[in-house]
């Protein structure tokens, strides 16, 4: 393992987490408080969050395919990095006249944010050994927390004097914002663009074609989705994940609509309350972790959607900023627990060697499902200007995604995992023998 590649990795975390944490406190407040306020503010960021979702989850097999064929993930890592951090700058600097243009490069930065994690994944598996991977992605990981924390408390003492930057410009306490996103983003990607090599980048000749490349791509799309048939626990699951994952990404991109259009919340308590959450999640996480191992996987996934259900009713009757307060801890105690147990969930029902081939449809139908959820949030808010409704509407996705994981049977899933690995075994040591025999 190269530390210096590694460390030049990991710091692609650090780097982009600004987004994660700046996207539902400075862009959200951004968006519906000062380029289009009232109604239609919350309702295209939430449709954004959705188109961005949908055009990415499109673009990115197809960027994973050009990145592998031509052997370019440094290339696309840049592209997308810069891109999205440039995206960022012209959201704070173009004109509040120019309205639909801000709304365009919002969508633009997000695509921008997804399609940057095909290549930077993709370099993963290159730069550590296997006995390595979950360390060094774990590293990743911590790093992502602690660098998503910093710029939000930069943007947190922005607003503290946000009378003072205001008067300069309107929505000039945002707008520092951005430029923090995008000079944040563009600065600590610098190491990963720098140091990362693509391995035997000089053999590629010549570069492979965008069309026919894309269309391999999509056809593996497909072959991987008629060959996932195969595992039933495995299929099931990934079917009920779609739908409660739609459900978590939405409440995390969308909660602050609900303290900022129902309780007044101003960006100066929207970071508080963001940033308190995000030092929560990562000790959370770990205790979630500790209680799979305890109590199993598929429990755990099951309590934590329970939570998460209990969340958005109880929005429904929140009336005051520290009753959201508390609901904002106890989300935290969920927030990354939920996706981790998920993920080693995942793990522990795909055959060892189609591991690859199948987490890569795990993240690629992540983006694709994502889709709905931040659209029905965003329809039902432009019908009823109520963003609890809004919030109590995205429950469907939690209680389909339930009770189809509740159908998922485990056991027989690991057995035909590891039947699956045996009868690879065999094959290789039939034509291991047969090759010893000619």
């Amino acid at each position: 393992m190269r530390r210096k590649e590694v460390f030049a990795w990991a710091m692609y975390d650090w780097a982009n987490s600004a987004f994660s944490t700046l996207l539902i406190t400075v862009v959200l407040h951004y968006l519906e408080e000062v380029v289009l306020p009232g109604r239609l503010g919350a309702s295209i960021f939430a449709w954004g969050i959705g188109g961005a979702m949908l055009i990415s989850a499109v673009l990115s097999p197809i960027v994973g395919a050009m990145a592998d064929a031509n052997r370019s993930k440094r290339r696309w890592l840049a592209l997308t990095a810069f891109g999205g951090a440039i995206a960022a700058a012209l959201m704070a600097l173009l004109p509040l006249s120019q309205a639909w243009l801000i709304v365009a490069a919002f969508v633009l930065m997000t695509v921008c944010f997804e399609l940057s994690l095909v290549p930077y994944n993709g370099f993963l598996v290159e730069i550590a050994e296997a006995e390595m991977l979950n360390r060094v992605s774990t590293w990743g990981f911590a790093l992502g927390y602690f660098g998503g924390a910093i710029p939000l408390a930069l943007a947190w003492l922005l607003c503290r004097w946000e009378d003072k930057v205001s008067l300069l410009v309107e929505g000039g306490c945002q707008r520092a914002g951005l430029l923090l996103l995008g000079l944040w983003w563009a600065v600590f990607s610098l190491p990963a663009v720098l140091i990362l090599r693509d391995r035997d980048a000089a053999t590629v000749r010549p570069p492979q074609p965008f069309l026919p490349v894309a269309k391999a791509a999509f056809i593996e799309v497909y072959r991987t989705l008629r060959s996932i048939r195969r595992f039933p626990a495995l299929a099931l699951f990934l079917l009920a994940f779609l739908f409660y994952n739609d459900g978590m990404r939405t409440v995390i991109t969308q909660a602050n609509t609900l303290a900022n259009k129902e309780l007044n919340f101003s960006l100066d308590e929207m970071c508080a309350l963001v940033l308190t959450i995000q030092l929560v999640a990562l000790p959370a996480s770990l205790a979630v972790g500790r209680l799979a191992d305890i109590w199993g996987l598929k429990p755990v996934v099951l309590g934590c959607l329970v939570v998460w259900s209990g969340l958005l009713a109880a929005a429904t009757y929140v009336e005051s900023k520290p009753q959201l307060w508390v609901l904002g801890m106890v989300l935290a105690g969920v927030l990354g627990g939920t996706q981790a147990v998920s993920r080693a969930l995942m793990a522990w029902l795909t055959p060892q060697s189609r591991a690859a081939e199948y987490f890569g449809f795990y993240a690629l139908s992540g983006k694709a499902a994502s889709v709905l959820g931040p659209t029905q949030f965003g329809f039902v808010f432009y019908l009823t200007g109520n963003a609890r409704w809004a919030a109590i509407s995205i429950l469907l996705f939690f209680l389909i995604g339930g009770c189809l994981l509740w159908h998922v049977d485990v056991a027989a899933g690991r057995r035909q995992s590891l039947e699956s690995n045996a009868g690879l075994l065999r094959q290789e040591s039939m034509r291991e023998a047969a090759a010893r025999k000619r």
